[in-house]
């Protein structure tokens, strides 16, 4: 059965490489670091009351942040 497809916005290449230079930095996944201020800059506003609202708003998994390679 196919999966639901969800729509992926495209970052700029710029977007990218400053998620990833900061998520360095901060020694977290650039997805973790895009996630969490994604949230907390949409946190309250009429786009987050409605997404709250749609069966899709379940919280998703804890990030795991992957073990280095021994």
């Amino acid at each position: 059965m196919a999966r639901p497809t969800h729509y992926t916005p495209a970052l700029t290449r710029f977007t990218v490489s400053l998620l990833y230079h900061e998520a360095r930095r901060r020694g977290v996944p650039m997805t973790r670091l895009a996630d969490d201020l994604l949230r907390e800059s949409l946190k309250g506003s009429p786009g987050w009351e409605q997404a709250t609202t749609l069966s899709v708003a379940e919280e998703p998994p804890p990030y795991v942040t992957p073990k280095a390679a021994a």
